[in-house]
């Protein structure tokens, strides 16, 4: 790629920021909260779980740079482990960004549903709310991309917006949260609790590092990049700085104005803060552009999670309808409809928010800890790269030895809390592997 064509250090921190933040902060703020024991439990896990963003993200871009291929994320699974691994471990990813699809559009509808008070709203009018958005953006999708790309780079500005509108809130006037109880939430875990300290610390983080998700994408860019070996560590600081700091700032701002207590009993707790100090007309308008900031989620998803169904049917590992595309506007359609059904199914499956973050946070332990350990496979075979010039993080194998191992304290702490949960997505991996094997067998026969 020519240098002309390369991303420079600005836009490929802008790139680290983009993909990061999203609308979880708008909804995962008040689960954290709910499972944190103080107030330091609570920015403990949200700094920690900026850390381990950045652990990740190091680690994905030297991924990246030593193996750049297209759909990199699906490719390093298939030269990295054996065929069944790399299928089934890339079938609960593409089941976990359904869910988190699912999870969103859950955000989405909560806060709609907030614009008409006095109904006695349920789960399952708020799955309703939020299949109806699926099969919206289902249909946009089904135009082509030019329609959906355009779509997308409008909801982003209304999200950008949201999340700058809830850290102004911060240095506006309003009324102290209730004093009391934010003295009785900071009283100090003397050490002999350090056991449930840390078992609050796992599952308050199950929310944030859901919130802070997306920097796995890197591995998409680590050949894109000039001076890749400067570049690539200086924007991934940076992007991951700036992210921490906005959400840390809009955490604040809830802790600060709603106050830690009341931040567990809430679900739309942005809602809350808005109407604090813009009053309830502020908050609908907020909730209303919120919605359609979501939205932005459930799109992006929609357009990116049938291509990698497209690349494993080209790998031979998905039947070749999920390669065919529509002849009028190259639409994948048969993966973009089984992508969207199964959205739906796992949302009247689980049909709240919880249920769904951790069922998504146990299948990407999995994801995350198979990926990034393709790191030390890489070094290895492409050992004839170093001093090329490619992206070579510091600090290995420390940095990805701590991401790993998060990821297991991660799914340790789901399968504490949900065990249920936590056997269900075991199961969902073993399935995968089985219909692999079937699969196989069935196209050596050629039958």
């Amino acid at each position: 790629m020519s240098s002309k064509q390369q991303l420079n250090l600005f836009s490929f921190t802008m790139i680290v920021v983009g993909l990061v933040i999203g609308m979880g902060i708008f909804r995962s703020a008040a689960t954290s909260a709910s499972h944190a024991i103080t107030p330091a439990v609570y920015f403990t896990a949200w700094i920690l779980g900026g850390f381990i963003a950045l652990c990740g993200a190091l680690t994905y871009a030297e991924i990246g740079s030593r193996y750049p291929v297209t759909g990199g994320y699906y490719k390093i699974f298939s030269y990295a482990y054996h065929p069944s691994i790399a299928f089934a471990v890339n079938c609960i990813i593409l089941i976990s960004n359904a869910a988190s699809l699912s999870a969103v559009a859950l955000i989405g509808s909560g806060y709609i549903t907030r614009l008409i008070p006095g109904v006695a709203w349920t789960d399952m009018h708020k799955a309703l709310i939020s299949c109806a958005a699926i099969l919206f953006f289902y249909l946009v999708n089904l135009r082509g991309l030019t329609i959906s790309s355009r779509a997308q780079n409008i909801l982003m500005i209304i999200k950008i917006g949201m999340i700058a509108v809830l850290i102004l809130a911060l240095f506006l006037p309003h009324p102290p949260a209730n004093a009391a109880l934010v003295v009785e939430n900071n009283l100090v875990v003397g050490e002999s609790d350090w056991l449930m300290w840390v078992k609050s610390l796992g599952t308050s983080l199950i929310a944030v590092c859901f919130t802070y998700g997306g920097y796995q994408q890197t591995i998409n860019f680590g050949s894109e990049v000039s001076e890749p070996a400067r570049n690539i560590p200086r924007g991934i600081f940076i992007g991951i700085g700036i992210i921490i700091t906005l959400y840390l700032l809009a955490n604040f701002s809830y802790y600060h104005i709603v106050g830690f207590q009341q931040m567990k009993g809430e679900k739309e707790i942005a809602y809350v803060l808005i109407q604090t100090i813009f009053g309830k007309t502020g908050a609908d308008v907020f909730s209303f552009f919120l919605f359609f900031g979501v939205l932005a989620y459930v799109n992006a998803l929609l357009m990116s999670n049938p291509r990698v169904m497209f690349a494993m049917s080209e790998e031979g590992v998905l039947p070749g309808i999920f390669s065919k595309k529509s002849s009028k506007n190259e639409v994948l359609v048969a993966s973009l409809t089984v992508f969207a059904a199964i959205c739906i199914v796992i949302l009247f499956f689980a049909q709240t928010f919880e249920k769904i973050l951790n069922f998504t946070m146990f299948l990407d332990c999995f994801g995350m800890v198979a990926s990034s350990a393709t790191i030390f496979i890489l070094r290895k075979r492409t050992a004839h790269l170093d001093g090329t010039g490619i992206f070579k993080m510091k600090l290995f194998p420390l940095l990805p030895l701590l991401f790993m191992a998060a990821y297991c304290f991660l799914g340790v702490s789901i399968f504490i809390q949900t065990p249920n949960t936590a056997l269900l997505g075991l199961a969902v991996l073993a399935a995968f592997m089985v219909i692999y094997f079937i699969f196989r067998r069935r196209k050596e026969e050629g039958v």
